[in-house]
């Protein structure tokens, strides 16, 4: 920030000189931007902010003197594109353009009102005063200005969707989404400029910097290129690097990440090398991160049973061979979930009625435009069937809605299409607002199953799969059954129950298997089979099927998603009709009993009493706890590990102490890690009073 020290005089017009405040506390806090600090001036678009200007040298007069006031962006400013504005005072401020007003009476001192343009380009600002002094300003965009495109007219939603600093990131699977607590800090130390610089770093800003700062002002610009720098497959200097391997040699597993602000900080201090690694969730959450940080409404969505359609047709194919293994014929996948976010604004380039929630995806899946994005792209006009609108439609359509197609590869090299419930796109998650629970937004990206209005939608798309697709039924059904308690480390049983609704026996082969699984669909070792090839069953009978999983099998088969892919394959000997369930368990970690104690006030240290039970038959080694929280730990991790290990049955436990800086309700994650149980997740709720 430049400016005159105090003492100091400026010349102005009509031979007034000034030294001026620029009342940071004060427009930081109006603006709702304090939380970044008060040291320099943060504001919002569209929105007044006010700077007290102390004339050294005579009075202000109304009609006398005057004031030109010039405000640029980016290193090409032009007033053409919106880059740079030259306004002086008016009677009021304007608050549809730049504009000045005194808003003080006639003196010595004056106070200045001065308001953006609610469409200005987002960025580091130089204001200059008749063309001698300067001063430094950010500009965000404001979602409590009506004028603004990314306008929210609800407080209870901007407090989650811009001010909240942590929040619940969805995994597990469709049947048990398991709630992570994640810490976006977008307003810890550092992490708007490390925003800001991402922005600066992308590629449209080196080819066309005056260009693409124009382009800042359009939150749908700004969230394409953000979509396009949270991940580095481009190579341009990307914030994130992805790896969906077993190992993560030269970098940091996913699973270890527990907010964006190290990950953030870490790029921003090594010259924008991409850090090493991120997966879906951490991609999206960044994205989360970087987007409230700006000023635009934002949350995670996880979509079960996501399909990764690689060639556009609505379809995913799958194969398995005679065993009930899925082959790697086809690159179409179903992931067990996925992770994108949304973002809030008006869609002023689409007709009417598409306005609202916008999803976009940094996760690299596939190119658009020649570079990996995805999105933004209205959540209607998924639900609607409308394919042609900005921006990767069919690709998030196929996400939610493709059709999944299942063939049993026999033998001697033949296929044949077989009966297989799979349904993709499946209890849409994210975070409710104001609470910790789960809210299902499934609704806003499709019609029920089977109503006029999904029929209506398929056809729009051209859905013709969905569309001719009948029920199938050879009388034979399979389904598959869990046990209550699944934990990691102990053994239990699956079952497949199989039923015959023909008026004729049959005589059937049953394939029962298991296999560790990746959260992206990849398929692991082996961790439980049985195949049992007279299997008769009456007319109207059913036979139950069980199949053990030890923890002495599954412990090396599973990866660090803790996921296991169930298939029952019931092929009937007479017509060769075959019948596939599947099924995708989670294996429950042990949870992490989390204990504050002492006086939960602002700047006093605390202590949050950390245990671990080892529910594995294996001892723990290099176990370690990890904590951190906006706003309690100073945007930093704090590390307790545990020099000895810790037998099964044992507990892991210890202290660790941190000192809250702000009151409010504040989350306290904790990730417990060790070389058996792998990365184990948990959070609590704390209300820090003031002092």
């Amino acid at each position: 920030m430049i400016f005159p020290p105090m003492g100091q005089t400026t010349p102005v017009s009509n031979r007034l000189t000034l030294h001026w405040d620029l009342a940071c506390e004060f427009n930081n806090t109006d603006h709702r931007t304090e939380l970044n600090g008060t040291d320099r001036l943060i504001v919002r678009r569209g929105q007044p902010f006010t700077i007290n200007l102390n004339l050294r040298s005579g009075s202000y007069e109304p009609g006398v003197n005057q004031l030109q006031i010039t405000a640029e962006t980016g290193p090409q400013p032009v007033e053409q594109y919106g880059t740079k504005a030259v306004f002086g005072l008016s009677d009021a401020i304007d608050d549809t353009r730049w504009s000045a007003a005194v808003t003080g009476p006639p003196g010595d001192i004056v106070s200045l009102s001065i308001c953006s343009a609610p469409d200005a380009p987002i960025g580091h600002y130089k204001l200059t005063l008749d063309s001698n002094a300067q001063f430094e300003l950010i500009l965000l965009f404001n979602p409590w200005c009506p004028r603004d495109t990314v306008y929210m007219d609800s407080e209870e939603k901007l407090e989650e969707y811009v001010l909240a600093q942590d929040g619940i990131i969805y995994r597990g699977n469709a049947k048990y989404p398991i709630p992570s607590a994640w810490e976006f800090g977008q307003f810890e130390e550092g992490i708007l400029d490390a925003c800001l610089r991402i922005l600066d770093e992308n590629p449209k800003y080196k080819r066309n910097p005056g260009k693409d700062c124009s382009g800042r002002r359009n939150p749908i610009y700004v969230c394409r290129v953000l979509s396009a720098m949270v991940n580095s497959n481009d190579r341009d200097n990307g914030v994130l690097e992805g790896c969906w391997r077993d190992t993560f040699d030269g970098g940091i597993s996913p699973m270890a990440w527990r907010g964006s602000v190290e990950i953030l900080r870490t790029w921003n201090s090594t010259s924008c090398l991409p850090v090493r690694f991120g997966q879906c969730w951490v991609f999206a959450a960044v994205a989360c991160t970087v987007s409230r940080a700006l000023g635009i409404p934002c949350r995670v969505v996880t979509n079960y049973l996501s399909a990764h359609d690689t060639n556009a047709n609505l379809v995913i194919e799958r194969y398995v061979d005679e065993n009930g293994q899925l082959q790697n014929i086809s690159k179409d996948m179903i992931w067990n979930y996925h992770c994108w976010v949304e973002s809030w604004m008006a869609r002023t380039d689409l007709k009417a009625g598409f306005d609202g929630w916008q999803a976009s995806d940094p996760t690299p899946q596939e190119k658009s435009e020649e570079v990996y994005c995805c999105g933004p792209v209205p959540v209607r006009a998924i639900k609607e069937g409308e394919l042609t609108f900005k921006y990767d439609t069919p690709f998030v359509f196929a996400e939610v809605n493709a059709d999944v197609e299942t063939f049993l590869k026999y033998k001697d090299g033949s296929t044949r299409k077989i009966t297989a419930t799979s349904q993709v796109g499946q209890k849409i998650s994210t975070k409710s607002v104001g609470s910790d629970e789960r809210e299902d937004i499934t609704h806003l990206y499709k019609y029920p199953e089977g109503s006029d209005e999904e029929r209506e939608a398929f056809k729009k798309a051209k859905h013709q799969n969905k569309l001719l697709k009948q029920p199938v039924n050879s009388g034979l059904h399979v389904n598959i059954k869990v046990s209550v308690e699944m934990r990691k480390g102990c053994d239990f049983d699956v079952f497949a129950v199989v039923n015959n609704t023909t008026p004729v026996e049959k005589k059937c082969r049953l394939v029962f298997a298991s296999r560790g699984m990746s959260y992206d669909g990849s398929i692991g070792q082996e961790c439980g089979f049985k195949d049992l090839l007279n299997v008769v069953l009456p007319p109207g009978g059913e036979r139950k099927v069980s199949l053990r999983l030890s923890y002495s099998k599954y412990c090396n088969a599973i990866t660090q998603d803790n996921l296991i892919r169930l298939g029952a394959l019931l092929i009937d000997y007479s017509t060769r009709d075959a019948v596939l369930a599947m099924r995708t368990i989670v294996l429950e970690n042990p949870e992490i009993t989390i204990r504050i104690l002492g006086e939960p006030k602002v700047n006093r240290k605390l202590a949050a009493e950390l245990i671990v039970q080892n529910s594995l038959q294996d001892p723990l080694e290099a176990c370690c706890f990890c904590i951190e929280g906006a706003n309690l730990t100073a945007g930093k991790t704090i590390t307790e590990r545990i020099p000895n290990s810790v037998e099964p049955g044992q507990e892991a436990k210890v202290k660790i102490y941190f000192t809250p800086t702000r009151s409010g309700l504040r989350k306290l994650l904790v990730d417990f890690n060790s070389n058996r149980l792998g990365h184990v997740k948990g959070f609590r709720n704390v209300i820090i009073v003031p002092s």
